[in-house]
């Protein structure tokens, strides 16, 4: 039997995870859950949010995916090793391929990450870049405000270029070659980065480096028919609905909102 991949994030941001994911995989399913009633994950705290991502996880299991990709990254930054250890399926994050594919492309070892506080203060992306080169020095900036400009659709705005300058400096000045995207919506800001940035940076997508990241895991490619992908919701289906058209580019033929807890039921 034909089983899906799983994705499961905050809110919207996975979606740029999506995106990425039905582009290299047109034949998959894939089944997506956006946290929207508790979003968003990064000011909580670690326990919080690893009890969140396991009743993502096993709501998840419960339509039969063969895999989880977890791409919210501070789910991924808290949770990722608790996920891996009870979840009967493989279960993968973005931090690990962030990391790999910074390392990679820089040639100064200066790296640069960007994320959500809890990202930021978890040291995940520090620790990961470390086992895999201890002499990179890396540096990191919360920019929490470029979330809600995503969410409004103004990353191409004055605001949003302003704000990034501001953002960005603290780590300009700091001569990194490398910078992480290390938030789901912020591969949206992309060409706004790359213009404060002058271009004279690379950029790591978390949601192309993830996507990459299941060529190697995933057991055979889906050779036949047309993939379909199914959208979960824990509220405010309507807004998701809006922010995910314009993300993907396309509309959503499925989206139902689910009560997350024992019971598990659709509304």
């Amino acid at each position: 039997m034909k089983k899906p991949i799983g994705i499961f994030d905050s809110g919207v941001g996975g979606l740029t995870v999506f995106k990425e994911i039905r582009q290299k995989f047109p034949y998959e399913d894939i089944v997506y859950f956006g946290d929207t009633a508790r979003v968003p994950y990064g000011p909580k705290s670690p326990a919080t949010i690893i009890q969140y991502s396991l009743q993502n996880a096993r709501f998840l299991l419960q339509q039969q995916v063969k895999m989880i990709v977890v791409a919210c990254n501070t789910a991924s930054s808290y949770a990722l090793e608790q996920l891996q250890q009870v979840i009967p399926v493989p279960v993968i994050g973005v931090i690990e391929p962030g990391a790999k594919a910074a390392i990679a492309k820089t040639r100064n070892n200066r790296i640069g990450i960007i994320g959500t506080y809890g990202t930021v203060n978890s040291g995940a992306y520090q620790n990961e870049i470390h086992k895999l080169r201890s002499e990179a020095v890396v540096y990191s900036h919360p920019c929490p405000m470029f979330v809600p400009i995503v969410e409004e659709g103004l990353e191409n705005h004055a605001v949003a270029m302003q704000l990034a300058r501001e953002y960005l400096a603290k780590l300009i000045i700091k001569d990194i070659d490398t910078l992480i995207l290390g938030c789901t919506h912020y591969p949206i800001m992309k060409d706004t980065i790359q213009k404060v940035t002058e271009n004279k940076i690379n950029l790591i997508d978390s949601a192309e480096v993830i996507a990459a990241s299941l060529q190697e895991i995933l057991p055979e490619i889906e050779t036949e028919g047309k993939g379909k992908d199914l959208f979960f919701v824990s509220d405010n289906e309507d807004n998701f609905r809006r922010i995910a058209e314009r993300i993907i580019g396309s509309e959503l033929t499925y989206l139902q909102k689910v009560i997350l807890g024992e019971s598990w039921f659709v509304n």
